[in-house]
């Protein structure tokens, strides 16, 4: 039997994470000092991510959010505020992970978020990037660990990472919830490229980075926008026009290889790419494994093109962002209408059935009466309702049953049937006049009716009034 100690081949570790709650975190294992490096790796890139939201909820109020599009700032606030727990709880683990392995955790590195936290939109979009990155770090990682334990346990973190994704790219209004079915593995160089930005002073993990890579356009980026750049690494030393860039989306074999004069967003792009600059226009393969840097010149990049808006971001965000850079944006101008339950009620019921949900009373002297509702729909032929007071519940004469209609007097001669129309926002269902059926019993009286109304309903409790006159 190997005459290393058991306790050197497998160490178990629980973590307890936050002041309140004890959890438990993955299962982690000593097999190669490759294993460790990824974990300081891991490490300092949740510390990254943990500041970015912790900074991020300290500077933005209420406000903000409502003023950025949000239909309520709740709405964002309680998915940033549980993407920053869950960051946090990932540092914890990894560093408790780290000591575990005779390691010292490092926590020296400083950021620097400025620029990426000047306005809601800005952070929503940039957050959309920084999780990209994390997913790639963690799939990019995936082969240099050693110890199948530990990649189970980095596999656990990574499967949250796509679901703090998913929720930024609902926030974001602008784009696909999912937009591929395949995510882009980045290698350790490349992942640190994109963060080096932010950092603020020295911060060794014992991996040179790419040169940075800067998308310079302004405004939405869309198929067939060109694209510029800016790189410490295109300084004029290299001419631009022997260079190339590298566009590369999930799932695809290989990267797009362009002129860099001619760098031109594909048609059918949709989501995040990863672009690169480099000395040839050999593609770059889609694998970390065998993926070679040899001619890189800067990069990679993410930038996020949002050609298939859906609607559950716009749900949250009043018609989403107007603009579909991978780094800045702002509410729309226009927005989503929405609508309030007993429209909407109206809408469904129309569409599946005609019937609309309560019937609704015209007029016999003055023809109907066009209105604005308080959702700005324009509705014809509806007149207001006289009654106050709480409505009751049951069955409505057109044998709808309801939770809390308004029945209201009807007009002598009149009453409401259901439309064949089916309901939109500027044309609600007009009801159809035909013979009424008296009602019975005294107005005013107490609500006690047992029994069959003339429509041949079955009720219980409901005031039969009389009719007008």
């Amino acid at each position: 039997m190997n005459s290393v100690p058991f306790k050197m081949l497998y160490t178990t570790l629980l973590i307890l994470a936050g002041s309140m709650m004890v959890s438990t975190a993955p299962v982690l294992t000593r097999r190669a000092n490759n294993d460790l490096l990824v974990l300081q790796f891991a490490n300092v890139l949740e510390q990254f991510e943990t500041g970015f939201y912790s900074q991020a909820l300290l500077q933005f109020k209420d406000s903000d959010f409502t003023a950025a599009g949000f239909s309520s700032s709740q709405i964002p606030l309680e998915q940033l505020v549980t993407i920053q727990s869950d960051e946090q709880a990932h540092v914890n683990a990894l560093q408790a992970a780290i000591n575990d392995f005779g390691g010292t955790p490092i926590t020296s590195c400083k950021f620097n978020f400025g620029p990426a936290l000047q306005n809601v939109p800005t952070m929503i979009n940039v957050a959309r990037i920084l999780e990209d990155v994390g997913l790639g770090a963690y799939l990019g990682a995936a082969h240099l660990i050693s110890d199948p334990v530990l990649l189970t346990s980095a596999g656990s973190i990574l499967t949250v990472e796509a679901r703090h994704q998913t929720v930024l790219n609902i926030l974001a209004g602008t784009g696909t919830a999912i937009p591929s079915a395949f995510d882009i593995a980045l290698q350790p160089q490349e992942v640190l490229a994109i963060v080096s930005p932010f950092l603020n002073g020295p911060c060794n993990l014992g991996i040179p980075p790419n040169p940075t890579l800067t998308i310079t356009n302004q405004g939405p980026v869309q198929p067939g926008t060109m694209l510029t750049f800016q790189s410490p690494a295109i300084n004029g030393t290299t001419n631009p026009s022997t260079m190339f860039c590298q566009m590369l989306m999930g799932g695809a074999t290989n990267s797009l290889s362009l002129p860099l004069s001619q760098c031109v967003v594909p048609g059918g792009s949709n989501g995040p790419m990863a672009i690169w600059i480099t000395s040839d226009s050999q593609p770059i393969a889609n694998d970390v494994v065998n993926r070679t840097p040899n001619s890189i010149v800067a990069g990679p990049t993410i930038l996020y093109v949002d050609t298939v808006p859906q609607q559950l971001g716009q749900m949250v965000v009043n018609g989403g962002n107007s603009t579909t850079n991978s780094t800045s944006g702002g509410p729309s101008d226009s927005f989503t209408r929405t609508v309030d339950p007993a429209v909407a009620s109206a809408i469904m019921t129309g569409a599946s059935s005609s019937v609309p949900p309560t019937a609704i009373p015209t007029t016999t002297s003055g023809g109907s009466v066009p209105t604005n509702t308080p959702n700005g729909f324009v509705v014809s032929g509806h007149s207001s309702n006289p009654v106050s007071g709480p409505s009751p519940t049951g069955k409505t004469p057109g044998g709808i049953t309801v939770n809390g209609s308004s029945m209201v007097p009807i007009p002598s001669g009149i009453v409401a049937q259901p439309s064949p129309v089916v309901a939109t926002p500027s044309t609600m269902p007009s009801p159809t006049p035909t013979t009424a059926v008296p009602f019975v019993g005294s107005q005013g009286g107490k609500n006690n009716f047992v029994g069959s109304s003339p429509n041949g309903i079955t009720v219980n409790g409901w005031a039969m009034v009389a009719m007008p006159h």
